[in-house]
């Protein structure tokens, strides 16, 4: 009868050599999976982002539509003489101008704090 002399000593080595394997397996498929999750975590965000986005455009616009429009078509039913049409107009006309005025006084003040920020610095001197 043979004995195998090294199949003893060859048992611990492999069974080491294995578990140092699977640990290192186990240690780039959890890298995988969290680059995999951090990369799922992005993509979900930016949908989300995208969609309260797009939702809050179409309900302004659904609103501005909905008011705009159902004021013109009072108006349109109205005679030209009523008061109230009349008002409807003269309304419109103001707001149409206030928001110019208001959009001019913006820029205006943008224009200027821009010029004050650019005079405050100092100027970079040449070497």
């Amino acid at each position: 009868m043979t004995t195998n002399a090294n199949t003893s000593e060859a048992t611990p080595s492999n069974a080491l050599s294995a578990l140092g394997e699977a640990l290192d397996s186990a240690a780039e498929s959890i890298g995988h999976a969290r680059a995999d999750a951090t990369e799922s975590a992005k993509l979900a965000a930016r949908r989300v982002q995208f969609g309260v986005s797009a939702g809050a455009y179409y309900s302004a616009y659904g609103i501005s539509y909905g008011l705009v429009f159902t004021g013109v078509f009072l108006k349109e039913l109205l005679p030209a003489s009523n008061p109230v049409r009349r008002g409807f107009e003269d309304g419109a006309a103001a707001a149409v101008d206030a928001a110019i005025h208001t959009a001019a006084a913006l820029e205006e003040e943008t224009t200027k704090a821009l010029e004050e920020d650019s005079s405050s610095k100092p100027a970079l001197k040449p070497d």
